[in-house]
């Protein structure tokens, strides 16, 4: 792999985490407690400044491993959870991706970028520089009780090692002097204190000239690794009990070490002997030991190290950690692959152009009108069905990714606002395409921060109209008649019916005289410059915003709904296509042209009888019974202005949407057609009606009907009929 992907991939992965950083931080500000959040947060800021020490990332790095240090106080609760040390992370974090996007763009930071670096690392080192936690929130420490020193099981707090060395009482008599191996030592650093230990001597008439009672506590600077300072002891090991505890800098040295280590599977041992934490020679001791225990009483080997002070316990957790990532990492590599989106782009581009091809093709066998061919291409046409909805299907994600980045918009509008705002997400694992996800995010933010600024009451309005002090804003998705529905819904005031009229009349939006109902005033806030508010503030108030929100939700095909109880609340509801790309159609003719509408809104055809078509001619009505039910109906030939006379017999096709129902009347049914949608060119794309064309087995050209726009169309003319019959 070159350098570019791996970079690339570092890139992608440092997003993911910082994501997951900034939900698990949301999440603490709940739940100060949540010691598998903190652990988590820690674990996101370790491995994006370990991968940047692959490709040289010094300003990552040095950021980073500040803001580690103080994560891995809050760790060891040296620092409490506290909404500050929350509000900074999530600064941290934003930061980081800062950082993260000028490595994207191959650009270095500059001096603003610093500037804000220098700012929060001084923040950062308040924590650092702080005076320790209460005793009990220190780790515990345990007293050598041969020489008094207190060691803490995190590691000694010097820049030393510390060696505790007795020797055994043959020593003498194998012939080896103890104070040569000191001397040895400051060969390879300095011995900065050392202790001797007097408590194994017996008593004058007891003693044996010829056997060693010594015991030294040794501070030792060196550079040596453990293996190496270990060995200085290779000629006693046998007849002496020897414990070396690095220094608490080297902790982190072993931990950082361990991060880096290649994600292969190894036994916990194997990873600190590579670190270099432990010496192959203290673990094959330790195993003996373990073995030699009764099952019953067994510890796991890392419990078994810490308790004979060979280990450090942070050294030994983020041995344990890196073993369950491994593992977590075989798991997803065996049950995914990340694949470029462009990539997957093209395979829907190849598979539209396939079905096109199939459909030409099969036209060609029912010319020919051979039995063998048309069961060829109907095995074919199957197969690339089945083709279809598996290439469609990896485009699908779940928009629960989308809705959890609102917590952070939520977290951060409602305290600039002053209110209490509680988010409440449903419908997370619902599936729609990566496109439409990618686009909806905007429209969502809208949304999101107009029902807080506009909709949800402060708490001193809340609070005597028994409601809570605090608001609820919810998010939920859930599938629909082959549409995704999204709906933002808030507990606050609603919208105000008569404020917006009147408004809307003083910008001459529409005329007093105008009868309007309620669903058409709501409609009013998404015309172009409307806003309601009384002010301008950061949020809201320059009527910039929700005419957007409509145009793009316009652009992926879909409609956007409002319902609204006064002092209850509002719900806006988004109906969206599940993909934008593949369609299962229902082919209809008009003349000599062809229309396309999506199969999953189409519930039912009917013959448009003959006293039907000749009401709408004399009585200009355009709605027939359906079994005792009113459907308004468009005549396509009508608002296409084909050319020529209709058939004697003409067909209604009966769609729904939205829990409405519209009929089209059309020269003929074609049937079922794979479609593949594509965009219309720019000097068309604005044309009411037309969501997009299609190309035919023959190669001529089919239109895709935008069904909402086709409802909104009839409802008006069968008003405006209405309207005329009661005049």
């Amino acid at each position: 792999m070159q350098l570019d992907e791996s970079l690339q991939i570092y890139i992608i992965e440092s997003r993911d985490l910082l994501q997951q950083m900034e939900e698990a931080l949301l999440t603490l500000e709940q739940n100060p407690e949540d010691e598998e959040k903190i652990n988590a947060i820690f674990r996101a800021a370790h491995t994006i400044k370990g991968s940047a020490g692959l490709f040289g990332l010094d300003f990552i790095i040095s950021f980073t491993h500040v803001a580690e240090s103080v994560l891995d106080k809050v760790r060891n609760g040296q620092v409490p959870v506290t909404e500050e040390i929350v509000a900074l992370f999530l600064e941290v974090g934003d930061f980081i991706c800062k950082l993260i996007d000028h490595v994207a763009e191959g650009t270095t930071p500059d001096a603003d970028t610093m500037v804000v670096n220098d700012g929060l690392i001084n923040r950062l080192n308040v924590y650092l520089g702080a005076p320790r936690a209460t005793a009990a929130a220190l780790p515990v420490a345990s007293q050598n009780e041969a020489s008094g020193v207190v060691e803490s099981l995190d590691g000694v707090e010097t820049s030393c090692w510390h060696i505790s060395l007795r020797f055994g009482p043959d020593t003498f008599r194998s012939g080896m002097d103890p104070f040569s191996f000191l001397r040895y030592m400051n060969t390879m650093g300095k011995i900065v204190h050392v202790a001797t230990i007097t408590q194994a001597l017996p008593s004058l008439e007891e003693m044996d000239a010829e056997s060693c009672y010594l015991g030294f506590e040794i501070s030792y600077e060196s550079q040596a690794s453990k293996v190496e300072i270990e060995s200085i002891f290779d000629f006693v090991r046998d007849d002496c009990d020897i414990h070396i505890l690095p220094p608490h800098s080297q902790v982190q040295h072993y931990i950082d070490l361990i991060d880096r280590l290649s994600n292969e599977e190894m036994k916990l041992g194997e990873i600190l002997v590579k670190c270099g934490t432990l010496t192959p020679t203290e673990l094959e001791a330790a195993l003996v030991q373990q073995a030699d225990v009764a099952t019953v009483d067994k510890q796991p080997i890392g419990q078994t190290l810490i308790n004979a002070q060979l280990v450090q316990p942070a050294v030994v957790n983020a041995a344990l950690e890196k073993q369950r990532q491994v593992k977590e990492s075989k798991n997803s590599e065996s049950n995914y692959i990340r694949i470029d989106a462009n990539k997957l782009d093209e395979l829907i581009n190849l598979v539209g152009e396939l079905i096109i091809a199939g459909a030409g093709a099969t036209l060609i066998a029912d010319k020919l009108g051979d039995g063998a061919m048309n069961e060829a291409t109907s095995n074919i046409s199957t197969l690339v069905e089945q083709v279809r909805d598996s290439a469609l299907a990896l485009r699908m994600v779940q928009i629960g990714a989308t809705f959890s980045r609102f917590n952070r918009v939520v977290r951060d509008v409602s305290k600039e606002l002053g209110k209490d705002i509680r988010l409440e997400i449903s419908g997370e694992e619902t599936e729609l395409d990566k496109t439409v996800v990618e686009k909806i995010s905007d429209p969502l933010t809208h949304l999101v921060r107009n029902s807080m600024d506009h909709g949800i009451e402060s708490a001193e309005v809340r609070v005597p109209k028994g409601k809570p002090a605090y608001g609820t804003l919810k998010l939920n998705a859930f599938h629909d008649s082959g549409s995704i529905v999204i709906e933002v819904s808030d507990d606050g005031a609603g919208l105000n019916r008569d404020k917006i009229l009147a408004k809307a009349i003083d910008k001459g939006l529409v005329s007093a005289e105008q009868s309007l109902s309620d669903k058409e005033i709501y409609n009013l806030i998404f015309e172009a410059g409307f806003s309601t508010a009384d002010a301008v503030s950061n949020l809201s108030g320059r009527g910039v915003g929700m005419d957007v929100v409509k145009r793009n939700i316009q652009a992926l095909r879909g409609t956007i709904d409002i319902q609204s109880t006064p002092g209850l609340g509002c719900t806006m509801s988004i109906r969206l296509p599940l993909t934008l790309a593949i369609i299962d159609g229902f082919l209809v003719g008009v003349a000599d042209s062809s229309y396309v509408v999506p199969l999953d809104m189409v519930v039912e055809c009917i013959e448009l009888s003959a006293e039907d078509y000749a009401s709408s001619v004399s009585d200009k009505r355009n709605f027939i019974n359906l079994r005792g039910e009113v459907l308004p109906y468009l005549k396509l030939r009508d608002e296409f202005e084909c050319k020529g006379e209709p058939p004697i017999r003409q067909n209604i096709v009966v769609m729904q949407y939205a829990n409405q129902k519209i009929g089209l009347v059309v020269d003929k049914l074609i049937g079922e057609f794979q479609t593949v949608i594509k965009p219309l060119g720019k000097v068309f794309e604005h044309v009411k009606g037309i969501g997009g064309f299609t190309i035919l087995g023959s190669g001529s050209v089919a239109l895709v009907l935008d069904v909402p726009r086709m409802m909104q169309l009839a409802n008006m003319e069968s008003i405006k009929e209405q309207a005329l019959v009661e005049s």
